[in-house]
């Protein structure tokens, strides 16, 4: 029968196939949670990675998916070098950090510093077979780092993930940062999404001499948009000097990311 199908008929078939396995392999995981934000350099990937290694210490089963394929940075993260990837018959088998998670992004495919130079159908392709081969297993969540705009990737993950929890969207205090962030909500909005909350990055810098609390991109951007939007905001993270200040192992990002953590958790259980 499938011998005499035209190619167009082929292909339908296909994507019906791949569907049957996405929902499949997403429905082992518990909790599906996106990460977004309309514009590049806030932060989203460091919030992403802090946000599953947050859910990890917290004993929740935790992956984390890099949807941004020409700018994948969550393994780097993560400290993981380029690693041959093992396939099986039943899939393709994530890379786990030493805390557990697991991860996957094309970081792990690619050369050293190679550009990805792919139109939309093969980006596309790439993110519906990490959702559908890779061998996530039972998961209590898995984190989706999207990368900036409302382009392929981004739509790809709100519209092929089945029973998506929720986008978390990261946004800096800049007004410039803020117009792009709305869009972002807005498509989400659209897709009839719910929007989790706003994580504010950058919110302020504390001078290494004085201490003094400096509003570098501004004061209360991200609390103004979500109090528009009537959106949650789940709190604001500081300014480091480098990453080496910032991150799960720094006393004061760890206190501020906990209770960021502790309102998303109570979001998803309830």
């Amino acid at each position: 029968m499938v011998k005499n199908l035209s190619e167009e008929e082929k292909q339908k078939l296909a994507v019906m196939e791949q569907e049957i396995k996405i929902t499949k392999n997403m429905g082992r995981i518990k909790h599906k949670v996106a990460v977004m934000s309309g514009k590049g350099g806030v932060g989203k990937s460091t919030v992403s990675a802090s946000l599953a290694s947050a859910f990890a210490g917290s004993k929740f089963k935790t992956g984390i998916l890099d949807s941004d394929l020409h700018g994948p940075n969550i393994p780097q993260m993560f400290g993981m070098g380029i690693s041959e990837l093992q396939c099986t018959e039943e899939g393709i088998k994530p890379l786990e950090t030493d805390d557990g998670v697991k991860v996957m992004s094309t970081e792990i495919l690619l050369p050293s510093n190679e550009p990805l130079i792919w139109r939309g159908p093969k980006k596309t392709g790439a993110i519906r077979q990490f959702l559908s081969d890779v061998l996530w297993g039972d998961l209590d969540v898995l984190v989706i780092d999207c990368p900036p705009g409302t382009g392929d990737e981004p739509l790809t993950v709100l519209q092929s993930i089945p029973s998506l929890d929720g986008v978390i969207v990261v946004t800096t205090p800049h007004s410039v940062a803020l117009d792009d962030v709305e869009r972002s909500i807005k498509m989400v909005q659209a897709l009839k999404i719910p929007v989790i909350g706003i994580v504010e990055n950058m919110s302020i810098f504390k001078c290494p001499h004085c201490s003094e609390e400096i509003h570098i991109f501004g004061k209360d951007g991200g609390k103004k948009l979500a109090e528009e939007l009537n959106i949650p905001l789940l709190g604001t993270l500081p300014l480091y000097q480098n990453e080496d200040e910032g991150g799960l192992k720094n006393p004061e990002f760890l206190e501020n990311f906990s209770k960021i953590v502790d309102k998303i958790v109570e979001v998803l259980e309830n």
